[in-house]
């Protein structure tokens, strides 16, 4: 290792690419598929990571700063290449000052063959992008492809143009950790899924997400899931539905003893997505958050959800829902946004995916977003409820508001106040439960919810065989699924 390079690096506050990738592998050790005659300022490097064999890259800044040139991108296409043979994770450690401007052509010809790869891989093995440095222009397509995005605080950056380019077309004026830091991209954009303070933070959160996901989209077998490593239950709905509460701490009382990993923290906060570990075998989460925004499905909210829902789909990973949402957002910004192409997303990824779906309905699930948060209509292969859920159309002020609007239009304010009041009171009676669900078979069970551990274990052990029996049915009828 040549310690002027490594104090280069240092000065920038980062880490050498020798030493990054010490941090990333287990135990130190790998294997170099590059030589320092061939890597024009990227190693391809293969060995474990979490006992996974895993094939990496990783950008040298101090070499032409890191720019990307037509060698320079064969090297990664080919360790791409790799990885979709040996059916394992690849990692890609970005740092560079794009693509190499003396090479003209050939350096976009570099860029092209790793975009390639990168959608060649898509759904076959999980792609993981460490944005460690600068990363712009064309050099930010290849993490967008990518399943995951983790960012470090003050040294990474992600932009189309950079802030010189800004201030020369538009006039605008601002830093480069403000247009594509952190702030802006792990709760503006939603493109980072983790954000670290530092680098060693950053590799210790790649090494976990590692260990959570299989290798590729065949290495799901049906596990058996077991009641190990279980929380003791302690939490208490609150019985007033208007009030909020911490949809992390349901999760928290159901799967493993801090197994849980969130993705996306910061972004689109009215949903949490995230990997845990459920009697030892990894599911996907995806459930409402009533802290925030009363848990509203939104533009945002619904493309993240859907990713996610179609990366559990393309690797075997079994999806739970947790539902306590009020509707969609409404009000003109969301429906300037598209929010029904963006909430039609979410609708299309639940709908198309194969692997075993669960639903849990925690206290409220109306209209749309009933349909949308994995409902039994759109594939769901069992839905649970709690005590005290209210499934219908709408909330009940809104709901007579409408219903009795006729009768009330003759009434002063205060008698129609009164007979609104009792209306809804009834409607609250008759309709907003999950009586008539349960009747109709949209709802499996009601269960208590101490008992919803034990139910999802129970579950996901019986839908294993049905749902390896639903992909090979999708696979003939549409030929592009990954058995």
């Amino acid at each position: 290792m040549d310690q002027k390079l490594v104090e280069k690096q240092h000065k920038k506050g980062k880490l050498y690419v020798e030493e990054r990738l010490a941090l990333l592998f287990d135990d130190q050790q790998y294997q170099e598929l590059t030589s320092p005659e061939t890597r024009d300022g990227v190693y391809i490097c293969e060995g474990q990571v979490s006992g996974k064999r895993v094939i990496v890259a990783a950008q040298d800044f101090t070499y032409k700063g890191g720019t990307l040139g037509l060698k320079h991108g064969q090297n990664i296409a080919r360790g791409l290449d790799r990885a979709i043979r040996k059916k394992c994770p690849f990692i890609s450690i970005n740092d560079s000052g794009g693509a190499r401007i003396q090479e003209g052509i050939d350096a976009l010809s570099g860029y092209g063959d790793i975009f390639y790869r990168n959608v060649k891989a898509s759904g076959r093995i999980p792609q993981i992008s460490m944005i460690l440095g600068p990363c712009a222009g064309g050099a930010v397509y290849s993490p967008g492809i990518t399943d995951f995005i983790f960012m470090t605080e003050k040294i990474s950056q992600m932009f189309i143009t950079g802030p010189k380019v800004i201030h020369a077309v538009t006039g605008e004026t601002i830093t480069g950790e403000a247009l594509g830091g952190t702030v802006m991209h792990g709760a503006n954009s939603g493109v980072a899924h983790f954000c670290a303070d530092t680098e060693l933070e950053c590799f210790l959160a790649v090494r976990r997400l590692v260990g959570m996901i299989p290798s590729n989209c065949r290495d799901r077998r049906l596990h058996a899931y077991l009641d190990s490593n279980a929380p003791i239950f302690n939490f208490q709905m609150p019985q007033d539905s208007h009030r909020g509460y911490d949809i992390s701490e349901i999760i928290a009382n159901i799967f493993d003893v801090k197994s849980f990993m969130e993705l996306q923290p910061d972004f689109a906060r009215s949903i949490v997505i995230g990997l845990a570990k459920l009697g030892g075998e990894t599911v996907g989460i995806i459930a409402n958050q009533p802290r925030y925004m009363a848990g509203v499905l939104d533009c945002n909210s619904s493309d993240k959800a859907a990713r996610f829902v179609r990366f559990c789909d393309a690797f075997r990973i079994p999806i739970v829902t947790f539902t306590d949402v009020p509707g969609y957002l409404p009000g003109i910004a969301q429906e300037q946004a598209g929010i029904i192409r963006h909430g039609a997303k979410l609708l299309y990824a639940f709908s198309e995916a194969t692997v075993p779906k669960i639903n849990v309905i925690l206290h409220k699930a109306y209209g749309g977003a009933y349909i949308a948060m994995n409902s039994v209509h759109i594939g769901a292969d069992c839905v649970f409820s709690w005590p005290g859920a209210e499934v219908a159309v709408m909330g009940e002020q809104g709901a007579v508001e409408i219903l009795y609007a006729r009768e009330t239009r003759s009434m002063d304010s205060q008698h129609a106040r009164a007979f609104l009041d009792e209306k809804a009171a009834q409607y609250r009676r008759e309709v907003m439960n999950t009586r008539l669900g349960l009747k109709r078979g949209y709802i499996t069970a009601e269960i208590r919810p101490e008992e919803t551990r034990d139910k999802l274990i129970e579950q996901l052990n019986r839908l294993g065989y049905k749902a390896a029996i639903r992909r090979i049915v999708a696979r003939r009828r549409h030929g592009n699924i990954p058995l």
